[in-house]
């Protein structure tokens, strides 16, 4: 046929009759292309409808395709993959990583559990399989009927604060695998990370599954009523499994998620036509937190007392923050009016058992009772130091007033709408204020009033890194980066860029970070190695990752060189790993540091209501705790012990 059109081509144009051929075979061609393509929808058509009573054979494998980053998606389908085979249904984990696509015509049954990355896009693990649905899809060489034999269902894990790419992802493998003429078993499903129900959605998603695979219910009963209400009438929960000292099955992983639209979940429940305003933490929130030893005060706010706290009760020492600036460990009280956060940074101590979110969109509590709360609750956990070995009279009277707050727990504590009010409260009490922001809101840094110290947290020096490193949700994260730095500059009180090196990721940007001096010129930059918190689902970092004291040291000496003299190395803390970099202009004195606060001077001058500088309550540093002293900012008055386990049965007095 083909050589017969190249023949009536070569007809010359001149002649009518090799004309009128020419349009009777094309207009032919036409009409038989239009027959084909509507036979192959209807032959699709007719394949989807035969599968709306499925009925599989235990013999029949089910493959559960993973997407996943960190593990959470991952954790899931082994879950779903051990329910299955608890029914004697066959079911293989499969990553996309070491799969051929080609061979997916050859399945038939495909589960998959998606996370969105960045931008709405796979993770990387399964970048590869995205490509090649999304390139199959287009292509009309492959047809529309090459996954005909095979029924899939998705089940997508997202959070809602990403807005249109929430679970993208999850609905482009969902389309595509439609578009190649694939039966969906069941209604694309969202897991939203930020109500906390995750699990129980998840778990809903997999008993209908099952149960369609089963041959128990049909996709038509899916399709006839809504899935969620279906599901949840007919499964049972033992209330047993959501006890309080289960397994880490129930924390809620949420460093595996990216973005999407509002689902079902999230539209506003309506009471005679009015929203009702949700509760920052859920149940399993709440949870997750209390697991981790926070208290949690009221429907958005926490407090935890820190092991720092602990051992300066007992006379073991202070963290850095003791060295560096002259707090009493003892005396501080870590706290949080704003448990959600906008980031998921890859070394969050607290795993990402807490909500996520752009603004703030939750129920709100008074200030006041959030400060009276959090004070009734650290005093309570101090109290419950009382008879410890070694906790000293005096330190453990002195613990029951707080005079620190450190307003830097999980979460973003700037979200909070009246973070000003909450300020004033404490320092009315005199209570200073540490208060640490994820330079991911600049407009509320430029609204804040004085607190004792500012932090801004730098976590990477780069667009790309940044990106890597903290995971944002805003799209112009960088943007809202470098504009939180430079509303640092105009601000009267001391200000900190605060730096946490993790090898491998941005402990090698010396030469960026020093760029970035001149936005905000900080009076302080605190340089600390990254903590190790084991590995878990929500975090792949290894102790590889974690610098010595003595790289800390190094990157720190190479910043002030690269800053031309702006900064010098003021002070260190060996046991935190952290070395303090400071301002020479402002904070060294006739050769002496005074990086120290005078805090009593700090609250009058807030009392006066009168404009003051960071120089009107600075102090002198102890020499203990300057840079290259034999203490390594261990204070001589405190016991150093070792612990027997680690460091041999000395324990040594410093």
């Amino acid at each position: 046929m083909v050589d017969a059109v190249f023949q009536m081509i070569s007809i010359s144009t001149r002649s009518l009759g090799a004309r009128f051929a020419l349009v009777a075979f094309l207009f032919s061609s036409s009409v038989f292309c239009l027959w084909k393509s509507h036979w192959l929808r209807r032959r699709r058509r007719l394949s989807t409808l035969s599968f709306a009573n499925p009925n599989p054979k235990p013999n029949l494998t089910a493959k559960i395709f993973f997407a996943s980053q960190t593990g959470t998606s991952e954790s899931l389908a082994r879950s779903l993959a051990a329910r299955l085979s608890a029914h004697g249904l066959a079911a293989n984990l499969v990553d996309p990583r070491h799969y051929e696509p080609e061979d997916l015509p050859k399945e038939t049954f495909v589960l998959f559990v998606i996370s969105s990355w960045e931008d709405g896009k796979p993770p990387p693990n399964a970048a590869f399989l995205a490509q090649w649905l999304a390139e199959s899809a287009a292509d009309f060489r492959v047809g529309s009927l090459i996954l005909s034999s095979c029924q899939f269902a998705v089940f997508g894990v997202g959070s809602g604060a990403y807005g249109s790419t929430f679970n993208a992802a999850a609905r482009d493998f969902a389309r595509w695998m439609k578009e190649l003429g694939a039966a969906e078993m069941m209604p694309l499903w969202d897991g939203d990370v930020d109500g906390g129900e995750v699990d129980r959605e998840f778990d809903l998603w997999s008993e209908g599954v099952l149960r369609l695979m089963k041959g128990e219910m049909s996709l038509g009963d899916v399709a006839e009523r809504d899935e969620v209400e279906v599901l949840e009438e007919d499964v049972e929960y033992d209330d047993e499994e959501e006890d309080v000292e289960g397994a880490e099955d129930d924390v809620v992983d949420l460093e595996d998620i990216a973005g999407k639209a509002p689902s079902r979940k999230m539209k506003a429940e309506l009471v005679n036509g009015h929203g009702v305003i949700k509760e920052m933490v859920t149940p399993i929130i709440r949870n997750n937190l209390e697991k981790q030893g926070y208290k949690i005060i009221g429907s958005h706010s926490g407090v935890k007392i820190c092991r720092w706290t602990k051992a300066q009760l007992r006379g073991r020492g202070g963290c850095y923050k003791h060295s560096f600036y002259g707090i009493e460990s003892h005396r501080c009280m870590e706290a949080t009016p704003s448990l959600a956060c906008a980031n998921k940074c890859v070394f969050c101590w607290r795993h990402h058992t807490n909500p996520v979110g752009k603004e703030w969109r939750w129920k709100m509590d008074d200030p006041l009772v959030i400060v009276d709360a959090a004070i009734d609750q650290h005093t309570k956990m101090i109290k419950q130091m009382k008879g410890v070995p070694g906790v000293k009279e005096q330190q453990f009277l002195e613990g029951l007033s707080p005079r620190h707050c450190a307003l830097s727990l999980v979460g973003e504590p700037i979200m909070y709408p009246e973070i000003n009010r909450l300020i004033e409260e404490l320092h009315r009490r005199h209570i200073s204020t540490f208060l640490v922001t994820n330079a991911q809101f600049p407009d509320r840094i430029k609204m804040l009033k004085p607190v004792t110290q500012l932090y801004v947290s730098v976590d990477a020096a780069t667009k790309e890194s940044l990106k890597a490193v903290d995971r944002p949700l805003f799209g112009d994260f960088w943007e809202r980066f470098v504009d939180s730095l430079k509303a640092l500059h105009d601000k009267q009180q001391r200000t900190v860029y605060r730096l946490t090196l993790v090898k491998g990721w941005n402990a090698e940007e010396v030469d960026a970070y020093a760029n970035l001096l001149g936005l905000g010129e900080p009076d302080f930059i605190e340089i600390k190695g990254v903590t190790y918190c084991g590995s878990t689902a929500t975090s792949k970092l290894t102790m590889q990752n974690v610098p010595w004291h003595s790289d800390v040291k190094e990157f720190s000496e190479t910043l002030a060189i690269k800053s031309n003299g702006l900064y010098e190395v003021a002070c260190e803390h060996v046991h935190s790993c952290c070395v303090l970099l400071a301002k020479v202009d402002k904070f060294k004195i006739n050769g002496q540091w005074h990086t120290w606060i005078d805090y009593e001077r700090f609250h009058d001058l807030v009392a006066s209501g009168k404009p003051f500088t960071t120089e009107d309550y600075m102090a002198v540093t102890p020499s203990w705790a300057v840079y290259g002293a034999e203490e390594g900012g261990f204070d001589p008055k405190q016991f150093r012990y070792k612990k027997e386990r680690r460091h041999g049965p000395a324990a040594l007095k410093n």
